[in-house]
């Protein structure tokens, strides 16, 4: 039996009405002679979805001859690029691409004295792209992740099934033991309430890794041949009031809904802290989430992580985050918003006063990391001004 008929369907129409096409900017690049993109024969009878509503965000010090590999996938959609390190640099992107670069230059000449939020020197630099972006949907993917396989040998299109996650609704607010019951061959099970069948809008996909796992370097350490080989063919709501580990190089989101909070925080050269931005940002957006009934999903799909991290580097980079994850976790978990916080930019700044009054103690970072919070938001809403719609307590703005 397949899902209620009042539920959205799990290939749901692109929300053609929220398209906006992104103006040229600095370093944008289109191919002078565009050939019909290559696909695979699976995408081949039908266009690629959100072909015009979503952006691909790289973080890069590195030229990208990774996305030969992703070619099948990632040729139709729009690249943003945000190159990291040496501005004087030159990073070759394959020919066929349509992208626009970002170095630091051009972060500072278009944030002025806000591009202090951004962090350097870190794949931190990453959500200054969700920030310029202009598609109300953005995939993020390190450039050390390539393709992976399914058990069939099958190449996996990591980013059709984050758009069929972000297109199906979450059930945060109760546990079905089939996973993911929008899913084909899944459904509510019996005791499921009907009154919560219908769901909430997904505003985060967060995937997952093969081979290399995203482990902290005290684990690396231990377990330096450990490869993650598991597929679970599972995709799970993380359920309201419970926090995760957000990993950002196999993510994706509603950036109309919830950008705002994808902030990857103050990391890298001179900070004390790396290695700890998407786990910022993740914690941020969950709490957010859960105040504004919205959903996170995790699971499928995966990528190919190819690389593992010196964990001596590592080790310095995340030292002081060991330690202080012990205050964050609780403060997290005992975080209250409230109830005229009803957008995501208001949630934001609620949070951004928490921090600093309650993490402030832990040390005087955090303070640093407060005031960044509130300039990231004065940034966005200066890029991205408001479209006077204002935000419900269970979904998407409405005029």
């Amino acid at each position: 039996m397949g899902p209620p008929a009042l539920l959205p369907p799990f290939y749901t129409p692109p929300f053609h009405s929220l398209v906006r096409q992104s103006p040229p900017r600095h370093h944008h690049h289109r191919p002078a002679c565009r050939d019909p993109p290559i696909r695979s024969p699976a995408m081949a009878s039908a266009p690629p979805l959100l072909k015009d509503e979503l952006d691909i965000v790289i973080p890069t010090i590195r030229n990208l001859d990774f996305l030969e590999m992703w070619r099948p996938f990632f040729q139709p959609y729009h690249l943003i690029i945000i190159q990291d390190g040496d501005p004087s640099k030159s990073i070759r992107v394959p020919e066929g691409f349509d992208y626009e670069l970002y170095n630091r230059n051009d972060i500072n000449r278009m944030l002025g004295p806000k591009a202090s939020c951004i962090s350097f020197k870190d794949s931190a630099c990453r959500c200054f792209g969700y920030m310029v972006s202009k598609k109300k949907y953005v995939y993020t993917i390190d450039d050390d992740c390539f393709v992976a396989k399914d058990p069939s040998g099958k190449d996996i299109n990591a980013l059709e099934q984050h758009i069929k996650n972000l297109l199906s609704p979450s059930t945060p607010f109760f546990f079905n033991t089939l996973y993911d019951p929008y899913r084909d061959g899944a459904d509510f099970v019996r005791g499921y309430p009907f009154s919560l069948r219908e769901g909430v809008p997904t505003v985060v996909s967060h995937g997952l890794w093969l081979n290399i796992p995203d482990y902290d370097a005290p684990t690396q350490l231990v377990k330096p041949l450990e490869r993650n080989t598991r597929y679970v063919d599972a995709i799970l709501t993380i359920p309201k009031g419970t926090l995760f580990p957000m990993c950002g190089m196999n993510l994706a989101f509603d950036r109309e809904l919830i950008g705002p909070a994808m902030y990857f925080g103050l990391m890298g050269d001179g900070q004390p802290i790396g290695r700890y931005d998407d786990m910022w940002a993740g914690w941020c957006t969950k709490v957010i989430t859960d105040h504004l009934g919205l959903g996170v999903k995790t699971g499928l799909p995966y990528i190919w992580h190819s690389k593992a991290s010196n964990p001596f580097v590592n080790l310095k980079k995340e030292y002081n985050g060991i330690f202080w994850q012990e205050e964050l976790i609780p403060f997290f978990q005992s975080v209250s918003l409230p109830k005229d916080a009803t957008t995501v930019q208001k949630c934001y700044l609620e949070l951004a006063k928490q921090v600093r009054a309650k993490l402030g103690k832990v040390d005087s970072y955090f303070n640093k990391l407060a005031d960044s919070m509130v300039t990231w938001i004065e940034a966005w809403d200066e890029l991205n001004p408001p479209k006077g719609g204002v935000a419900t307590a269970n979904g998407p703005p409405k005029k």
